[in-house]
């Protein structure tokens, strides 16, 4: 254990409903620590938002801390929400779905039902993959503000890592992807990240009409990007503007989906 690490929860874990603000010398005295080391721990804290200085001298729970604890609050209720959506999903396709949120550049998977006929590789419930070449990835890159998606690939090269001969590895061609995207209010991954996993994918939406994460089907049947398309994209887009409508989303007009096929992606 790292003992600075362990020192910094401790101080964070001070904090409570009862206790919201608490001075230095309160800190100090309920860590048994001196006050220069405690205030060296304070400032870190301070600097990464994990603590806030108050106008009285004392110190409260930072931005950082609420936003995560948001994050988590909104994860669950997504996560709940969607479920038995999802669960359908799955009977009904007889294919993997996913529910993912974003994380940084990539998604982090917070739900997961797992078809017996997927003998590939399993992806769990807090596995994290790329952005760029997932479908769940896609849905969501696609809404966001173009600013972001520039400052996360536009100018670096190296962040489109490829994983297979079908990743998307230019910024051209990823922005060109995730216009279609828009388009046909659905995402493809033609073994983009896995081969012979092929996933649609849709973003979910909140009362904000932000994109929060996205949800997918998943398979080893090719025919998912090819003759089943249609049907599938149809359940996977149907299926998260439902999760949407859950979450509060109330559109302009729902999307629809195009009649479409691929040869690749």
């Amino acid at each position: 254990m790292i003992a600075s690490v362990a020192k910094a929860l401790d101080i964070l874990l001070l904090f409570s409903p009862a206790e919201p603000r608490l001075t230095l010398t309160a800190i100090s005295q309920r860590l048994g620590s001196p006050k220069s080391t405690t205030h060296h721990l304070i400032k870190t804290l301070v600097r990464y938002g994990f603590i806030e200085k108050l106008d009285d001298d004392s110190y409260g729970v930072g931005r950082t801390i609420i936003g995560l604890t948001q994050s988590a609050v909104v994860n669950v209720e997504l996560r709940d929400r969607a479920a038995p959506l999802l669960r359908q999903l799955a009977d009904t396709c007889s294919e993997s779905t996913y529910l993912t949120v974003r994380d940084g550049s990539q998604v982090l998977y917070i739900y997961a039902i797992e078809s017996s006929t997927r003998l590939l590789a399993r992806t769990a419930v807090g596995d994290r993959a790329p952005l760029h070449c997932t479908s769940v990835g896609k849905a969501i890159l696609a809404y966001l503000p173009e600013a972001e998606t520039l400052a996360m690939y536009g100018d670096d090269s190296d962040a489109l890592t490829s994983f297979t001969s079908h990743t998307i590895t230019t910024y051209a061609a990823l922005c060109d992807d995730l216009a279609a995207t828009r388009a046909r209010g659905y995402s493809i991954d033609n073994q983009e990240h896995e081969l012979q996993t092929f996933c649609i994918g849709a973003p979910i939406f909140d009362s904000a009409r932000a994109v929060i994460g996205a949800c997918s089907i998943s398979g080893i049947d090719p025919r998912i990007v090819g003759s089943r398309l249609d049907t599938v994209s149809r359940g996977v887009v149907d299926t998260a503007q439902e999760i949407s409508r859950r979450m509060g989303y109330v559109p302009d007009r729902m999307s629809r989906v195009r009649h479409t096929s691929i040869g690749r992606t």
